[in-house]
């Protein structure tokens, strides 16, 4: 076996020893699961023969993965951890399911089912599945109340039209565990159709269970976005803290000025060769460089302004009109302020206000 093919073997291995999902995963998932669905069709098995030979090389794969896992694992002593973690179970199951099913006498078709399974190796790559996590942890209370009022009604709709219906409709609401049926899909404002209650009184119940329906599933969705909401402002007050927390300007800021500033702060990040700031332009907003580089084209000159610099604050300060083009000449993060809350933070911190006005001056005299 020649050396470049070892070596590529090897680097494919190191990547599928991590617990990341890697391209070839994807592709195996995407295949095999694919496989699955035309292999419950007989008119596309017969089409297509080689489907049961693409669900076997799926296998293969997840197969060697999980070895290559249980291996690496082994090596740095922490094969017990990796066994009872979620990503060893789901990678025992992606690898083991099928062959087992098909050794305890399963009827292959059948067997392969077991093959849907293996959807569940993508679910940690989804992105925001951790604040989804985080959102339900936090709101696990009001979300638990909602459903205790939903089985409530529920319970309560359901002995209600037993009692109205059970006579007139003994087939349907004969008992309260068929009149559930009816209270699930009612409450759900699923509606299909198949158990209507046929007295007045029995059509009042499910009005009034339509219509609790709705408040609950409010409640809800109301709940999730609320905390959604609230993880996504946390999640960017973190990420515009640290980006401020770079700025040598901001260096001398204690954390409760810091936090003042991040709130008003906006982060934004900018390709190379990108226009900021064009000449003769409204101002409304400063910036401060967090990261990369950017450059001031000044009459017969330009400047080139880096980490930790600002600019855009003479159109705040006096000339409300843009005096030169600003672009980057990298991958930039910049923080914005905005006039008002320029104006605001100006008020609040007035050494800030000192500074920013000396270097304006000073850049007013050098451009002169």
């Amino acid at each position: 076996m020649s050396k470049p093919l070892i070596s590529a073997l090897a680097q494919f291995a190191a990547a599928t020893a991590g617990r990341n999902m890697t391209k070839a995963a994807y592709v195996a998932v995407t295949v095999g699961v694919l496989g699955m669905v035309l292999l419950t069709d007989n008119r596309a098995k017969e089409a297509w023969g080689w489907v049961g030979a693409l669900l076997w090389t799926c296998l293969a794969y997840f197969v060697f993965e999980w070895l290559v896992r249980l291996r690496h694992m082994a090596r740095q002593g922490r094969l017990s951890l990796y066994v009872s973690s979620s990503a060893g179970i789901v990678d025992a199951i992606g690898a083991l399911a099928v062959p087992a099913a098909l050794l305890l006498g399963v009827e292959p078709k059948t067997a392969w089912l077991l093959s849907v399974l293996w959807v569940l190796k993508v679910v940690p790559g989804i992105p925001g599945l951790r604040q989804l996590r985080r959102v339900l942890v936090l709101e696990s209370g009001p979300l638990v109340s909602v459903l205790v009022i939903f089985l409530m009604v529920v319970f309560l709709a359901s002995v209600a039209e037993y009692f109205l219906e059970r006579d007139v409709q003994p087939q349907t609401f004969g008992s309260v565990p068929s009149a559930l049926w009816w209270a699930v899909v009612t409450l759900t404002t699923t509606g299909y159709g198949d158990v209507v209650p046929v007295t007045p009184l029995g059509r009042l119940v499910a009005a009034l269970v339509m219509i609790s329906g709705l408040g609950v599933f409010g409640l809800w969705t109301g709940i999730l976005a609320t905390g959604f909401a609230a993880e996504t402002r946390r999640d960017n007050f973190l990420k515009t803290w640290e980006s401020v927390s770079k700025v040598p300007f901001f260096a001398t800021l204690g954390p409760a000025a810091i936090a003042d500033v991040t709130h008003m702060l906006r982060t934004i990040e900018l390709p190379a060769r990108t226009t900021i700031i064009r000449k003769g332009a409204q101002g409304d907003c400063m910036y401060f460089i967090a990261a990369g580089e950017v450059e001031v084209d000044l009459p017969g000159k330009k400047v080139q302004l880096g980490e930790g610099a600002f600019f855009g604050e003479m159109a705040l300060l006096g000339n409300n009109k843009r005096g030169a083009n600003v672009s980057t000449t990298k991958v930039s993060q910049l923080l914005v302020l905005d006039l008002v809350d320029f104006r605001v933070l100006m008020a609040r911190h007035p050494d800030l206000a000192e500074t920013i006005d000396a270097e304006a001056k000073r850049r007013a005299r050098e451009n002169k």
